[in-house]
């Protein structure tokens, strides 16, 4: 009853009073952590029914294969299917449906279609998680093979699977597939819903063809069909796109007009709307008419300010969240440190940056280094080549190719004296077998008259080393902090 009902806390207390849990007590303790959440506990609950030699039952399996969905753990799913296997469960068909959506949700499409493909008898959810994996990467073109397949086979599709093969077209930007299906749609006797003209805006603003997005909206309301949240929050963004403030004001006032702005959610949009259009004043307006504030609308307006070079106005709201008890998450200081980096306050965003971990207990993220390798750029100081080269390393060696990529520029930028950044650097693009990178790399190396110079004895440096020594305990403060930061970076890409 408590697990049924969300209350983990009184069903955990109820189940430690078992105690010898049977089965069915296990999988809701199972089902209450994952569908709560609490990913890791749902799997210890497994485990301990492992050490209690309780094999468990297929709903058990369909259960954790969801649990590491929440994980987006492919690596725990294969060894739950593996598992699953060895007990005799894989040719159930909701075990074989749960590993089909593990598979396909954590982008491994691959191995849904070996499942898929092993399946003795498939049912309906079979055939819509398989063409919901192929859609959601782009390969229309198989997931319409599967789609004519399944009719083949006698199985008609209901309302749900028009939608998302509609919206797969759309989001690809292929408005002639995706009208087409929509046509085929009315022509079996099929009449388009809400759900269908959603998945076709929502589909073509995803493709940022704003201008089919709204001629499909007109089209809708001129066929009767009433917009809700979801059609109207979908078109928000396509304004900010164009910054058609008008095309924006208008749907602000219908839904304004339609009771929508009660909806927690829609006002964050709204005020991320007026940004994007360059319209703080009224992106100011909307959230100051919120009487009970969320996070997103805290965000979307600290963000707000930012873009527009208010960092002040950017810091005291944020510190006013702080006040009002409103706790801070991941895309706060991205948003806050994002303001300082645009408008060049170094020693605040530095300040911000270290009191995530310290005083907001908040994981620091990619988004937040780049944030603070901006900032790094603003100060009036010079980056060793060395750490340069540790952070490029640190890159090549824990495989963030993508990292090192991203700030390449602006790194190489800095006129680096030593040759070992633009090596390693070359040897990224290499290895991912991109040739004209390699080249401006090489380019830029020769243009600073960077080359591998011969090695010297120690004994023949030492007179200039100890010379060098005494200069650079002078500039030793300044370049220690940047030296540290650089270093921190490094150490933590590790952890992407």
């Amino acid at each position: 009853m408590y697990a049924s009902c969300g209350d983990v806390r009184s069903a955990r207390l109820v189940f430690d009073k078992i105690q010898n849990p049977n089965v069915f007590a296990m999988n809701w303790m199972v089902l209450a952590c994952t569908f709560n959440g609490y990913y890791e506990e749902a799997i210890g609950y497994f485990c301990l029914m492992q050490k209690l030699r309780n094999v468990g039952n297929k709903f058990t399996f369909s259960i954790l294969l969801k649990t590491c969905v929440g994980l987006m753990d492919v690596k725990k799913g294969k060894e739950v299917h593996a598992l699953g296997k060895k007990v005799g469960f894989e040719d159930e068909v909701s075990v074989s449906n749960a590993l089909i959506d593990m598979y396909r949700k954590c982008g491994e499409v691959c191995y849904a279609q070996r499942v898929f493909d092993r399946m003795i008898k498939r049912d309906i959810a079979t055939w819509t998680s398989m063409i919901c994996g192929y859609c959601n990467i782009g390969k229309t073109g198989q997931a319409l093979v599967l789609f004519e397949r399944m009719r083949l086979e006698g199985l008609e599709p209901y309302d749900f699977m028009w939608n998302v093969m509609i919206a797969g077209y759309a989001w690809g930007g292929d408005s002639i597939g995706a009208f087409a299906l929509f046509s085929r749609m009315t022509r079996e006797g099929l009449v388009p819903d809400i759900e269908t003209w959603n998945a076709m805006i929502s589909g073509f603003v995803q493709s940022q063809q704003a201008g089919e997005a709204f001629k499909l909206f007109r089209d809708m309301l001129v066929s009767g069909i009433k917009p809700n949240h979801v059609t109207l929050t979908g078109l928000l963004p396509p304004c900010g796109l164009t910054g058609s403030i008008q095309r924006g004001r208008e749907i602000h006032g219908l839904m304004y007009r339609m009771g929508l702005g009660i909806n927690i959610f829609i006002p964050s949009a709204i005020i991320d709307m007026y940004s994007k259009c360059g319209s703080v004043k009224n992106a100011q307006n909307v959230f100051d008419r919120i009487s009970v504030k969320n996070i997103a609308s805290w965000n979307a307006m600290i963000g707000c300010y930012g873009k527009h070079g208010m960092v002040e106005l950017s810091i005291q709201l944020f510190e006013r969240m702080h006040e009002e008890g409103m706790q801070a998450n991941e895309v706060t200081f991205i948003c806050i440190l994002s303001a300082c980096s645009h408008n060049g306050l170094v020693e605040e965003g530095l300040k911000i940056f270290r009191s995530m971990k310290e005083s907001y207990g908040i994981e620091v993220g990619k988004e937040h280094y780049s944030c603070v390798l901006e900032l790094v750029k603003e100060m009036p100081i010079e980056v060793p080549d060395s750490i340069v080269g540790a952070f490029f390393n640190g890159c090549k060696i824990r495989g963030r190719k993508d990292l090192a990529k991203t700030r390449a520029q602006d790194i190489l930028n800095m006129e680096l004296k030593k040759p070992g950044g633009y090596v390693t650097l070359s040897n990224i693009y290499a290895a991912d077998g991109d040739w004209e990178e390699v080249e401006n790399v090489r380019k830029m190396m020769k243009e600073s008259n960077n080359h591998e110079k011969p090695g010297y004895s120690w004994l023949e440096k030492m007179n200039l080393l100890e010379r060098k020594e005494k200069v650079m305990k002078v500039r030793k403060g300044k370049v220690m902090k940047v030296c540290c930061l650089f270093l921190k970076i490094s150490i933590h890409i590790s952890t992407f």
